[in-house]
């Protein structure tokens, strides 16, 4: 069983920066796919950033520039460095991992950026 654990959300001003972590246990494939969606209640979850195979990494238009996903492999951890954070970059972001054909997802850590 694969558990994800994030941590590093909390609350700045429009500016700021935050850095996300997102830490896997459990048996965890060689390849795969990791990284951040996030979500505002009432609207659809939305990609924020992956990292393939620990290599190859992704981004969403909004945060291109701005967010930078890393990854630790001999921790099994996923980062997500945001910086100049804008109010509207505030939801709730989920970690996720994709392997073996098999979605899973952290539990969520708000990020409030206010202006």
């Amino acid at each position: 069983q694969v558990q994800l654990v994030e941590s590093g959300g909390g609350s700045v001003q429009a500016g700021g920066s935050l850095r996300l972590s997102c830490a896997a246990s459990g048996s965890i494939a060689k390849t795969n796919d990791m990284g951040w969606y996030r979500q505002v209640p009432g609207q659809q979850r939305e990609f924020v950033a992956r990292i393939v195979d620990g290599n190859g990494k992704n981004y969403a238009d909004s945060v291109k520039g701005r967010f930078i996903i890393s990854g630790d492999n001999a921790r099994n951890t996923v980062y997500l460095q945001m910086s100049s954070l804008k109010p509207e970059d505030t939801a709730v972001y989920y970690c996720y991992l994709l392997q073996l054909g098999k979605l899973q997802w952290g539990q969520g850590t708000q990020v409030t950026v206010s202006s």
